[in-house]
């Protein structure tokens, strides 16, 4: 599909700088820019590549003047932000892109599912019974959606997800190639033979709406009632969360984090790669942990930056890790100290 500049703009209220009519078919980065493609430039670090660029549109902020001739073939349209708008570029080609409507022969979908309009389900993927999807859903090839599963409108599973009996999906959520819905809690006991016995998860898994749930992350379904992923939360790839955590409203959690039973996570939170999480504790609303920390207790501070393992706040752990990072010079300084001494 082709857009003109007219169009882009108008969809973006931006103001033109250049040729009104010029049109383009795709996207490309700034510096890879080739005629036919829209661009944008957001990072000034990247400024000497409007002056060489073959991109026919490129998206700039309100404030962006140049300093010297932008290619001819290149009109400007300028946005409040271009970052944002590009992203809301990105979006929509992400839709019409992506957009299936249809039911692949090889696929099953037993009687007592109910599905709604414009629906997709790609081959060879199985829907249990008494499973409800709404207008809009996107279910790709392999996937396995089980006994009286609920998915919201517009959501989308990609390849290979497998979803659990009785959990449910809100709308407009993604759920990335790999992801594993409502999988049992680690929950066992020692007995008297000295070994474990495992302890029946009769919960499920919920995830509100607009959530994405990044490829091969793993979400355990709850003991008794629910692990809860709340509305607008964002998770990386490779994350585990266990049985009956709940993640608060629009928290991001990057890859390889893992998170223990029951722990309860607050709203707009910030957790960065490989951070582990104990489980039964309370992290408090607007809480960022740095990377790779360790969290063992309850942080009640709301805002609070924490790091290492254990984390502790993140001031404490510069000021300390300046201390240790000097260890090695105080060690020949006291060793030099102990043979004067001793002489």
């Amino acid at each position: 599909m082709e857009f003109t500049a007219t169009q882009i703009a108008q969809l973006l209220e931006g103001t033109i700088v250049g040729n009104e009519n010029i049109s383009v078919s795709n996207l490309s980065k700034i510096e890879e820019g080739t005629l036919g493609t829209l661009s944008f430039l957001s990072n000034l670090k990247y400024e000497p590549y409007i002056y060489t660029t073959g991109a026919s549109i490129v998206i700039t902020d309100k404030s962006f003047e140049p300093v010297k001739d932008i290619p001819k073939t290149c009109t400007l349209i300028k946005v409040e932000s271009a970052q944002a708008a590009f992203a809301k570029l990105l979006e929509m080609y992400n839709q019409v892109k992506r957009k299936n409507i249809g039911i692949h022969p090889s696929s099953y979908v037993p009687e007592s599912a109910k599905v709604g309009t414009d629906v997709y389900i790609g081959a060879n993927a199985t829907l249990g019974e008494n499973v409800t999807l709404g207008n809009n859903v996107q279910i790709y090839p392999n996937s396995y959606i089980g006994d009286n599963v609920k998915i919201g409108d517009d959501s989308i599973l990609f390849a290979g997800v497998r979803v659990y009996s009785d959990c449910l999906i809100g709308n407009n959520c993604t759920l990335h190639s790999g992801v594993i819905l409502g999988g049992d809690g680690f929950g066992f006991v020692p007995n008297s033979k000295g070994n474990y016995a495992k302890v029946p998860q009769i919960g499920n898994a919920i995830l509100e709406d607009y959530v994405e749930v990044g490829a091969n992350t793993t979400i355990d379904r709850a003991t008794l009632g629910s692990t809860v992923i709340r509305k607008g939360v964002k998770l990386d790839n490779l994350i585990q969360i266990a049985h009956n955590v709940e993640i608060g409203e629009n928290t991001v959690i990057a890859a390889q984090t893992g998170i223990a039973g029951s722990t309860k996570i607050g709203k707009n939170c910030m957790i960065g790669g490989q951070v582990g999480i104990v489980g039964h504790i309370k992290i408090a609303d607007e809480v960022k942990i740095a990377a790779q920390s360790g969290v063992g207790h309850t942080i009640e501070e709301k805002g609070l930056i924490v790091q290492g393992s254990p984390a502790f706040p993140i001031g404490d752990y510069k000021r300390s890790y300046i201390a240790y990072k000097g260890l090695p010079d105080l060690k020949r300084k006291v060793d030099a100290l102990e043979k004067k001494l001793s002489n």
